[in-house]
């Protein structure tokens, strides 16, 4: 045997270029695949792996298994996902009886690939569908699959193609046409490959591809939208609607040369979320507002993914969001009605600790106090059960122990000062609670001062409301003016001798709402060291059309070139009617994050928006007593 053929069997020679210099390999993004289920074994076509570590991916084979601690696991460890192809489904799993033309199904196969692109889609992993991997997600995410492509509803009979061929893998077998602006066109429109302009519309572009299957996805749902179609108008790809990186094609590009910028694409949007988890790693990521206690009167359930609510554990850790502030939200009451009639105390709302009390006429001795109250007892009950995962957080420092012992943390704050009932003892005693603020008013004037939605009963704060913010200022309370009128937010910038916020709202130059502040508001608010933290309730974002996370964005830089970047943030108002398409609930968090590292800002400024500027303002306010 010859030293050269010796040497490819020396283990040593072989380590030694690993160990020549450190690191030992460079950073690769890595890409769960789905494998096939075929006669016992889990097996894969090399192709799929093959074309992820062409675009620079590092694959890893998922094998089919429905257990729920190696799915999740699974998850938590990759960045990318490849839904691969194979067999049909059973059309059980979307409603449906088997049709006589249903090929042959792959049980296993189903279910494990069905839960972890739900989970995966909840974790906003990006995803890449090939052939029967676009079917899961449809059918997993809400569309439908046609068992066969002659029962497809949208078929156009005056155009005949064969999709399921005999042709070789790599043999490019029929045209597709995809829709401009779609993330598919923009992948391929400079691309090298067999490509050309359709010659009857401009803004499409046609490819061709191979074709092996007799299924199509019939509805995309409304999470997707059809980007490509083959002549005879089925639906050849799809991608997100809500600004996700989505997306699943029929054909099988990992056999074709002009099919490597789709994976060169799922490994980009995999390396941008492995990025973005490592920053959530580091920095410490604060929504400034949500209402969910609104809720508590439904008997919701925080340690379990509910529906009915934004903010739980499960969408605060599929999101990677350390911190909430929930408020107490009180409806303020018109003239001459009852407080005890504007809200519901039920047996869901009480403690245990406080489930022997008499609800009989509890209802009507419900006043501002009491109710904020209550609704701090629940947060507290619903923390205590919770504890190990958990956290009530006071001050800076609070969050950032909880972040490292690896607890989410809740600040409380209150949401109309109607809560201190006109009595003044009671902002120590809301501070005794941990209250970090208070939002002034609400929609409508109260005895502090007048709403941005008032009627200008006091020409801003009142003589009461002086008071109140004082007594804010020496109990390190932070004075909120989000729903303040534009004279209350003048009087009490000039009141209180620390900064002020504003937890949840956007800028008027570029919605014009009574709710929303002006430019002249946000630089006063700048110039004594406030912030103010951009919402998503939509109607303060955009006033026609459906709001999305780039309308955020757009609210959020306007801020930043009006006020700098010390001086913004994020408030969502989640459970308050807050939820825009892409940032639709805690779980989607991290793809705010997305944006900003889209956009190129720094590690540094994203801190700073995502609560640091905040936690500064917090700082000065708790502070301010000892340093008077």
């Amino acid at each position: 045997m010859d030293e050269e053929t010796m040497n490819q069997f020396d283990l040593q020679s072989h380590l030694d270029p690993i160990y020549e210099k450190y690191p030992e390999a460079v950073h690769q993004p890595v890409i769960g695949i789905t494998a096939n289920f075929v006669q016992g074994d889990a097996a894969l076509r090399d192709r799929y792996y093959q074309s992820v570590i062409a675009a620079g991916g590092t694959p890893v084979l998922i094998p089919p298994v429905n257990d729920k601690n190696v799915i999740v696991n699974t998850l938590e460890r990759i960045d990318g996902l490849l839904l691969s192809g194979g067999a049909d489904y059973n059309p059980l799993w979307g409603g449906d009886e088997p049709s006589p033309k249903l090929h042959g199904i792959n049980a296993e196969r189903d279910l494990p690939e069905l839960l972890i692109t739900r989970l995966a889609c909840n974790r906003q992993i990006p995803i890449l569908g090939i052939c029967r991997g676009m079917q899961t997600l449809a059918m997993a995410l809400g569309g439908k699959v046609a068992q066969d492509i002659s029962e497809y509803e949208g078929l156009n009979k005056s155009v005949s193609i064969r999709h399921s061929q005999d042709a070789a893998r790599q043999e490019l077998t029929h045209s597709v046409i995809i829709d401009e602006g779609s993330t598919l066109f923009n992948i391929y429109k400079d691309s090298a490959g067999r490509q050309e302009p359709n010659g009857t519309d401009e803004t499409k572009l046609k490819i061709y591809v191979n074709s092996f299957h007799h299924q199509a996805v019939s509805d995309t749902g409304k999470r997707f939208r059809a980007t490509a179609h083959a002549a005879d108008g089925v639906v050849e790809a799809m991608e997100s609607t809500e600004h996700k990186p989505v997306m699943g094609v029929q054909w099988h590009p990992e056999w074709l040369d002009s099919g490597l910028p789709l994976f060169k694409w799922l490994v980009e949007q995999a390396n941008n979320f492995h990025v973005a988890k490592q920053l959530h790693q580091r920095i410490l990521t604060l929504d400034t507002h949500c209402d969910t206690p609104m809720f508590f009167s439904k008997g919701v359930r925080f340690d379990q993914r509910d529906p009915r609510i934004l903010v739980d554990l499960h969408k605060m850790h599929e999101g990677r969001q350390d911190a909430v502030t929930m408020v107490a939200y009180l409806p303020q009451p018109k003239i001459g009605e009852a407080f005890s009639s504007k809200v519901e105390v039920n047996e869901h709302f009480l403690t245990e600790n406080g489930k022997n009390a008499q609800l009989e006429n509890a209802q009507l001795r419900i006043t501002p106090q009491v109710y904020a109250d209550l609704i701090f007892d629940k947060i507290e009950d619903i923390v205590q059960r919770n504890s190990r995962y958990l956290s009530i957080a006071r001050t800076p420092a609070d969050l950032y122990q909880d972040k490292r012992k690896g607890r989410k943390s809740i600040m409380l704050g209150i949401e109309n000062g109607l809560a201190l009932n006109h009595d003044l003892q009671n902002v120590k005693h809301f501070a005794q609670r941990g209250i970090v603020y208070i939002t002034l008013c609400h929609n409508g004037d109260n005895d502090i001062c007048d709403s941005a939605r008032g009627c200008n009963t006091h020409n801003g704060v009142s003589q009461f409301g002086e008071r109140v913010i004082e007594q804010m200022n020496l109990n390190g309370i932070m004075v909120d003016l989000s729903h303040a009128g534009e004279k209350s937010f003048y009087d009490a910038l000039d009141i209180s001798a620390t900064p002020i916020v504003c937890s949840h709202s956007n800028c008027r130059a570029l919605c014009d709402h009574p709710r929303n502040l002006t430019d002249d508001q946000l630089r006063a608010l700048a110039r004594r060291g406030g912030v103010a933290h951009i919402t998503l309730y939509p109607g303060f974002l955009r006033q026609t059309g459906e709001a999305t996370i780039l309308d955020a964005m757009n609210h959020l830089e306007h801020a930043i070139e009006v006020m700098g970047i010390d001086h913004v943030g994020l408030g969502t108002d989640f459970d308050g009617d807050g939820g825009i398409i892409g940032l639709a609930d805690s779980s989607e968090m991290i793809n705010f994050t997305l944006e900003l590292l889209r956009r190129k800002y720094s590690e540094r400024d994203i801190e700073k928006i995502w609560g640091g500027n905040w936690l500064r303002v917090m700082s000065q306010v708790q502070n301010f007593p000892q340093n008077k």
